[in-house]
């Protein structure tokens, strides 16, 4: 069984893309590509079917990640087939939490840099969008810092879900 997370930032050219773009490496990495699946969605459809933000792409891609994505909206119904949902700040993850249908769904939304246990209690990634290169590479420096921690949670579930 394919354990499945999706990174939710708001529009889903920017902070979602390169932490599912860093994540899948993480994965790739580990072995675990065949039983972790990753993707990425904004709150809004506001650049549903645009590319990532150049500065992402260009980021990313120096820093050996993967550009290519096509933006989109999350839906209500992925909650049904997604095993964790990682909100980008505080902002997303209320709005995903409204959005779950049940508890039991909220429940799986969770902050990326929770995972970082360097964060303390600044858990946001700030949104690059608006400002220089420099905030690119300041989301990528925490998107990866709190991948590690990630990689372990996912792994621990998939290797206690397949017991």
């Amino acid at each position: 069984m394919t354990y499945r997370v999706c990174f939710v930032c708001t529009g889903n050219i920017c902070r979602s893309p390169m932490a599912e773009s860093v994540f899948r490496a993480r994965v790739a990495e580990a072995g675990l590509d065949g039983l972790v699946e990753t993707d990425s969605a904004g709150t809004g459809s506001w650049h549903e079917g645009d590319g990532a933000d150049p500065r992402t792409v260009s980021v990313l891609e120096e820093h050996g990640y993967d550009g290519a994505h096509t933006a989109r909206q999350f839906q209500a119904s992925w909650f049904a087939d997604r095993d964790l949902i990682v909100a980008l700040d505080a902002g997303h993850l209320k709005a995903l939490r409204r959005l779950a249908p049940t508890g039991q769904d909220a429940a799986k939304v969770r902050l990326l840099r929770s995972y970082d246990p360097a964060a303390g209690d600044d858990l946001d990634v700030p949104d690059p969008y608006y400002g220089g290169r420099d905030g690119f590479e300041e989301c990528l420096e925490m998107v990866e810092a709190a991948s590690e921690g990630l990689l372990a949670a996912v792994r621990a579930d998939v290797e206690g879900s397949s017991e």
